[in-house]
């Protein structure tokens, strides 16, 4: 499979307790419990958009084919969509950005860590990608940590940059498929991690 696989049709990855899938308007009352919420948007960058204040324009458009992903994070034993996850900003079908979000009642519980280590495992698996990478502010502790376990490195530290559109110090993290994932064997680039194993 490649990324061009899954332009116009997007992928459900199943872990222990989540299904990273699309999401659909039967989505909005799930959306509007958090994603209005400004404390979401502490570390992220920016404030929330005029959709994000109101998730049911999220579907007034169909989605236009792209390579990238935005997928919602549900609780599998509730069937609430309780965060998104991004992969971004393709270049050259070789390398992307990676982001996740999670509603406040649902922090601190694994989910992040599940969730991006799912799909980490998914990129390198099932396209041709061979680099993720994020940003995070210096001061998004717990992201941090999310990212430490996925197998994330913290490659560099960028002082009073622009992230999104927000000025603050802030870490770059990358993954290679090559690099060992927490839980599976070293990677060659050939083998797949099973997904969910965070």
């Amino acid at each position: 499979m490649t990324l061009a696989d899954y332009v116009n049709e997007k992928p459900t990855i199943v872990t222990e307790r989540l299904r990273l899938r699309p999401m659909n308007p039967e989505d909005i009352p799930s959306l509007m419990e958090w994603m209005p919420d400004k404390s979401v948007y502490t570390y992220w960058g920016k404030g929330p958009s005029k959709a994000e204040k109101d998730p049911s324009l999220m579907f007034e458009k169909p989605e236009r084919p792209a390579k990238s992903f935005h997928l919602g994070i549900e609780e599998t034993s509730s069937g609430k969509v309780i965060g998104d996850i991004w992969v971004y900003l393709i270049e050259n079908d070789r390398m992307a950005s990676v982001a996740v979000r999670l509603a406040p009642s649902c922090q601190g519980r694994g989910y992040g860590t599940e969730a991006l280590g799912a799909m980490t495992g998914f990129c390198f698996e099932h396209t041709e990608l061979k680099r993720l990478a994020a940003e995070v502010d210096v001061r998004n502790i717990p992201s941090v940590r999310m990212l430490e376990k996925c197998g994330y490195t913290r490659e560099g530290l960028v002082r009073q940059g622009k992230m999104v559109s927000t000025w603050c110090d802030y870490y770059i993290y990358g993954i290679l498929s090559s690099d060992p994932l927490p839980g599976t064997e070293v990677r060659d680039g050939s083998e797949g991690a099973a997904e969910g194993r965070i």
